[in-house]
């Protein structure tokens, strides 16, 4: 008999854990959700974004929405936003496309005890929580550097953008400090493409019917780019004017591969949202314990920013970005 008491103290033990562990209460709940408020779903920056969410989601057992207008629009996005804060997720991942406008809603959406984080463009005058996303001043001075190199540092430059959209000005700050140490580089015109590749198309051409000279294009949102690429086609300038171009949309990557597009500054929106999505679950479950509760710290115990970085792809690393892209497809 006393040869069994170990045996009999081991699995009372042991049954003792089981027990205790079964009764804990899991960290994820089946209701819990996380809303992913994009600019423009239908772009494939959005959908890769998208992709990066839901994987995710996956990884922690939680339920993902990924919602927002078919084009550009900061006010329906807004009403997209508001919509997701009425239902009360576990979480919220934006893209403010008109920080101004997002203020105040998502200052009532953390008060409400909701954790908002800012993805791709800030809200810097907003209480979200943290900014995870491009140092667009950063991608600005790797675009700048990339067309002063084409355009062998002199001519005249078509920029096209969103003006008035706080991370293009950020890009556009960054590239006219590249552009401040070459003098015979000037910006001759600014395009407002309002987020859509067929103004791009029409206001570039425009310049072209009016005989402008235009020696380089620089394309600091992610429509210019096959929008500038369109013009150069059709009028017979492949490869004649350099363009370097934002984001990794696969229009662009087709108009490389076809040597109309010099270069695209490339951002990393799946890691934006896949870590966006595990930031917002830390939050929740106040996984971090620099402070008792987010809601209530006198700052959050997470980074403030978080910079995911660019690449620049061109014809010599096209191939590897478009299997990476194609492993991300229909990602629901």
């Amino acid at each position: 008999m006393r040869q069994r008491q170990p045996m009999a103290i081991f699995l009372g033990i042991l049954l003792v854990t089981v027990v205790t562990l079964s009764c804990q209460k899991p960290l994820h709940e089946e209701t819990e959700r996380y809303i992913l408020v994009a600019a423009n779903v239908n772009l494939s920056y959005w959908q890769e974004a998208q992709a990066g969410f839901l994987d995710g989601a996956r990884g922690l057992g939680v339920k993902a929405d990924f919602r927002g207008p078919t084009y550009y629009s900061p006010e329906e996005e807004l009403k997209v936003f508001k919509e997701a804060v009425a239902q009360h997720p576990a979480g919220i991942l934006v893209s403010p496309g008109r920080p101004e406008l997002f203020s105040a809603a998502i200052n009532e959406a953390v008060g409400a005890g909701i954790p908002v984080i800012a993805m791709d463009t800030d809200a810097p005058d907003s209480k979200r929580v943290l900014f995870v996303g491009t140092d667009n001043r950063q991608a600005g001075m790797e675009s700048g550097r990339q067309i002063v190199s084409l355009m062998n540092g002199k001519g005249r430059l078509v920029v096209i953008t969103i003006p008035g959209q706080l991370n293009l000005d950020e890009r556009l700050r960054g590239a006219q400090e590249v552009f401040a140490k070459y003098p015979d580089l000037k910006i001759s015109h600014t395009l407002d493409d309002q987020g859509d590749p067929r103004t791009a198309n029409d206001l570039l051409s425009d310049l072209f019917t009016k005989k402008e000279t235009v020696d380089g294009i620089l394309c600091l949102e992610a429509s210019g780019g096959p929008g500038a690429a369109e013009t150069l086609h059709r009028l017979g300038l492949d490869g004649k004017v350099p363009v370097v171009a934002m984001d990794k949309n696969p229009e662009t990557l087709d108009f490389i591969q076809q040597n109309v597009v010099s270069a695209t500054i490339a951002q990393k929106s799946y890691t934006m949202a896949f870590y966006g999505l595990r930031f917002l679950d830390d939050l929740h479950h106040n996984v971090v314990h620099e402070f008792k509760d987010w809601r209530t710290a006198p700052a959050s115990p997470l980074p403030a920013r978080v910079d995911t970085g660019t690449i620049v792809i061109n014809a010599s690393n096209l191939a590897v970005f478009r299997a990476a892209m194609a492993s991300h497809q229909n990602p629901l």
